[in-house]
């Protein structure tokens, strides 16, 4: 899979894990109604400046964006927000909660 297949594979999970349709994304971003629809069909690329607009509606970073094994960043950077303003203590405690969950 090339990195546009994965580009626009991209974009279209975290439109849908935000519940927007296409035609609503692409007309809050101040683009035409198929604006995302033609880049989630590999027709079209954004510019720099606009995948940064894009990133912002979907309140992720770049960095987020290419993050391709997280379903949804904007959960995670949330839960790390939180994690900042716990202890030590109970960073390890949460980590053997998380731990205890994956197995």
């Amino acid at each position: 899979m090339d990195l546009e297949e994965k580009f626009a594979e991209r974009l279209s999970q975290l439109r849908l894990a935000k519940g927007v349709s296409a035609r609503d994304m692409s007309l809050s971003l101040g683009q035409s109604a198929g604006y995302i629809n033609n880049i989630e069909n590999k027709n079209n690329l954004p510019s720099m400046a606009a995948f940064f607009y894009i990133c912002e509606y979907l309140d992720i970073s770049p960095k987020d964006f290419f993050d391709f094994d997280s379903n949804d960043p904007e959960k995670l950077n949330e839960i790390t927000g939180y994690l900042k303003q716990i202890s030590d203590e109970q960073l390890g405690h949460l980590l053997g909660i998380v731990k205890g969950l994956i197995k």
